[in-house]
């Protein structure tokens, strides 16, 4: 590694309250950068997938997390200048409200994040109703932290140009700050939600055409050369050089297997990443569309909906079963949330039930409301291939589904949750020989023993098989 100077345009896009339409309006300026030539990067605060993958769709480019939960701040800033540094212009949209952390400091808020980045903000301000309390509520933000530098509004909402032009004037009147753009209300919903954010991009072929609306939106209510100017780098920060990747001859190196389709989606790009940079080479597939797995050396398979393809997926025999023989077989196997359900014995939908792989005798629902969500924290308390004892993991879970079923007396979890819900009885992570399923999402950087781990198991594999 090594450190130099450079100067990296860059703002933050947060609001007061999850809601608000910050991610509608984070999509849409993307996307209006985009085609008006402006290379553009796009980051998502926090462990959300489903607006990362909007984000990633709206500027052609994978869109990175800044999570300071999942990971120490040294090393998402280093994530986010490696990853920003050849761009014009980058967006980081912010979660929940701009001050909302996980305790009283404020610890892992979007603020935190803009301090960290030395970002200017701007606010989507949901007008719905309210006049001057909106200055009044900037104004209160302006002075609730001084070191976050609130450089621009976007109103959301707004009932008419009468209604527009009183809380505009009285925010530029009261509190210095430039109304760059107002967004009346909309009719239609081109980004319906789900599952507590924007309903997973892969599920509707009209995602384009909705990125589209955003963009056409945004075009036509938001000063986009102003946004360029307060996103203008005022000083040169310095830089932290990302992980060299590793050099690996092509006969060494393990292949990875990685489900992802519309069932499973749920992958940080970093934990792809991170893989290729120790040696491994990637296979994508998907129990959608391939009967058959391609030869590899290891299969993760991270989070996703596969309830709502849960017919497709119980119907490929032939793929669970190969899937259920390279697990006995010692294959390794990583399972995160939807592919620890795939693993196990079936799901349960309306009384109909739909059979998947079988390594784990466990059988699943699918609540109305949120079974786990949030950030969770685990300690290692027993023997796995893939994290030592003692080894403590901050990641987070989100899901609908539950475990109804058990066909097992000694379940056999190796993670003690510290935070959060886990799969029962306060623990997480199902395991079998090189199988490890769990509903604890991890982020490679914060987590840096799992790719490691990985690659070390897939090469043993690789070199058995070749025995």
């Amino acid at each position: 590694m090594h450190q130099n100077i450079i100067n990296i345009n860059k703002l933050v896009i947060s609001a007061l309250k999850g809601g608000s339409g910050k991610t509608i309006l984070s999509i849409g300026i993307v996307s209006a950068l985009k085609e008006k030539g402006v290379d553009v990067r796009a980051f998502k605060k926090g462990p959300d997938y489903i607006d990362a993958g909007w984000l990633s769709l709206a500027s052609g480019k994978n869109c990175y997390s800044l999570d300071t939960f999942l990971m120490d701040e040294k090393i998402a800033e280093n994530s986010f200048y490696s990853n920003a540094k050849d761009a014009e212009l980058s967006l980081i949209e912010g979660n929940r409200g701009l001050f909302d952390g996980i305790d009283v400091a404020g610890n892992t808020s979007t603020a935190e994040i803009a301090k960290l980045l030395k970002a200017p903000v701007i606010l989507c301000l949901d007008c719905t109703k309210s006049t001057r309390t909106v200055a009044a509520t900037v104004l209160g933000c302006m002075h609730f932290d001084p070191d976050v530098k609130i450089e621009g509004v976007v109103l959301n909402r707004y009932g008419g140009p009468r209604h527009r032009n009183i809380v505009t004037k009285t925010i530029e009147h009261h509190t210095g700050i430039k109304v760059i753009g107002a967004i009346p209300r909309l009719k239609g919903d081109a980004f319906p939600e789900r599952h507590m954010g924007l309903v997973p991009m892969d599920e509707h072929k009209w995602a384009h055409d909705s990125i589209n609306n955003a963009k056409e939106m945004v075009l036509n209510n938001v000063d986009l050369d102003a946004l360029i100017d307060i996103s203008k780098s005022k000083e040169p920060v310095k830089k932290i050089e990302s992980i060299e990747i590793k050099k690996v001859s092509s006969k060494e190196k393990p292949v990875i297997g990685i489900i992802r389709d519309s069932a499973f989606q749920f992958y940080y790009p970093e934990n792809i990443e991170m893989l290729e940079r120790h040696g491994a080479e990637i296979k994508f597939i998907s129990p959608l569309n391939n009967n058959e797995l391609p030869e590899i050396d290891a299969l993760y398979i991270g989070g996703g909906f596969p309830e709502t393809h849960a017919k497709e997926l119980s119907e490929n025999i032939k793929f669970r079963d190969r899937v259920k023989e390279l697990a006995d077989c010692g294959m390794p196997i990583y399972a995160e949330c939807g592919g620890l359900i795939y693993l196990g014995k079936e799901i349960v939908i309306k009384d109909e039930i739909f059979p998947m792989v079988n390594i784990f005798p466990i059988s699943y629902g699918i609540g109305k409301k949120p079974q786990g969500h949030g950030y969770v924290n685990v300690k290692v308390a027993k023997d796995n291939p893939y994290y030592e004892k003692g080894y403590e993991i901050k990641g987070h879970e989100f899901r609908y589904s539950k475990i109804i079923k058990w066909d097992q007396d000694d379940k056999n979890m190796v993670f003690e949750m510290v935070r959060g819900v886990g799969m029962a009885d306060s623990c997480d992570g199902a395991c079998y020989k090189n199988v490890l399923a769990t509903y604890t999402h991890i982020h490679a950087l914060g987590t840096p023993e799992w790719a490691e781990s990985m690659i070390k198991l897939s090469s043993e594999y690789r070199k058995r098989k070749a025995s």
